[in-house]
């Protein structure tokens, strides 16, 4: 039962692996556009219901509409979860709902003792009625607070980073329930807290605190990074060009190029002794670099070994060696060819070419009459809004 992009996420690398994946959205209830919000966001791609936004993290998937809120769609999804042996149910709703909907565990569970289930919240279970949107948690898990120039506000991430990692956690919490699954035949019960999965990765900056850090390294530092000097972006002749030395042989191999060997003393030998004059060293960098090309400038830094690239657009890492090989790609109903992003690892068999994303309710019917449902029944439930099925 999912919506917005944490969980669409989850279940498009399910579907990428060639899982049958059915996303359920809600009944029309007259108040708003049906369905998920982001069936609507975006330019039009094919009709009003697959904008632009909704394409990637939903290709590849069946699409039904239930009113759970109706005893009767609870017990159409219960027969579903019986007579199609679902192997793993998730959502991401407010845990609050759970109960209410007929999706909580103990429920499931009841109707197939063996089910993996698996939720995204914002702060999970402990806190049932907080609502947890992406940019919400980057702020509250101190990420804007780490992102930004230093004199300048807090930034966001230019990627929804909290919704990845959370429906990444979803996909690892699934395969693990699997894998245990196999020895002890149980289910699972899975929860993931945005807040607690963002939390996760501030290893380079919370376990700081104990060790009575200066506040400059848990803020804000641009481009800069806290600890290996000089890593940062730098303006060239004709662009800019982000450097790396992370480590005291690559500054040693830095200062051996002609073009920066003004730079180098013995005081800067060592990262420590770098960092007592970082301000310094990348001002000096700074007027370097914005003397050459950023070819030029690359050919160097390639030649050194050294970590560099120019920065990228997202039209050139399409273009990429090691991306553009591994891109996955859906078809329009048109026929035209729409290119998605890679899957984050090759697994041998996954799909690469995934069907285009299903309209609002287009499988409703079909997976109806596959449990049992006549026509005459799902008539009926369309009639009174229990169901819908597009025409």
């Amino acid at each position: 039962m999912e919506q917005a992009l944490s969980l669409p996420y989850a279940t498009l690398r399910f579907a990428q692996l060639g899982w049958r994946v059915i996303r359920i959205e809600p009944a029309p209830s007259g108040r708003e556009l049906p369905g998920d919000p982001n069936r609507y966001i975006g330019s039009q791609v094919v009709d009003h219901d697959r904008r632009s936004y909704f394409i990637a993290p939903n290709v590849g998937k069946e699409a039904i509409a239930l009113d759970l809120k109706d005893p009767r769609g609870q017990a159409l999804l219960h027969r579903m979860i019986d007579e199609l042996k679902v192997d793993v149910f998730c959502c991401n709703t407010l845990p609050s709902r759970y109960a209410a909907l007929g999706i909580d565990y103990p429920r499931l569970q009841a109707i197939r003792p063996e089910i993996i289930w698996a939720g995204i919240s914002a702060m999970g279970p402990d806190f049932p009625k907080v609502p947890g949107y992406d940019p919400v948690i980057q702020a509250m898990a101190g990420y804007m607070e780490l992102t930004g120039d230093p004199d300048g506000d807090p930034m966001l991430s230019g990627i929804p980073l909290i919704d990845l990692k959370a429906g990444d956690e979803v996909y690892a919490g699934v395969c693990l329930a699997l894998a245990e699954q196999a020895e002890s035949g149980r289910g699972s019960e899975i929860h993931v807290s945005m807040l607690q999965a963002a939390a996760s990765w501030l290893i380079t900056t919370l376990p700081l605190l104990d060790f009575d850090c200066d506040y400059s390294e848990i803020t804000r530092a641009g481009n800069e990074h806290r600890k290996f000097i000089p890593t940062n972006t730098y303006p060239t002749k004709d662009g800019f060009i982000f450097l790396a030395i992370g480590s005291d042989g690559q500054w040693q191999r830095l200062t051996a190029i002609s073009k920066f060997l003004a730079i180098a003393n013995t005081d800067r030998a060592t990262n420590e002794g770098r960092q007592r004059h970082r301000a310094a060293i990348h001002a000096e960098i700074r007027v370097i670099s914005q003397q050459y090309p950023t070819a030029e400038l690359a050919e160097d830094l390639r030649a050194a070994t050294i970590p560099h690239t120019p920065i990228q657009t997202v039209p050139q890492v399409v273009a990429l060696p090691g991306v553009e090989e591994h891109l996955t790609r859906t078809q329009t109903p048109a026929g035209k060819s729409i290119r998605m992003q890679p899957m984050a690892v090759d697994v041998p068999g996954a799909r690469q070419e995934l069907d285009f994303p299903p309209n609002y309710g287009q499988h409703t019917a079909d997976v109806l009459r596959e449990v049992g449902c006549s026509e005459d029944e799902c008539q009926v439930l369309q009639q009174e809004g229990v169901i819908y099925c597009a025409q």
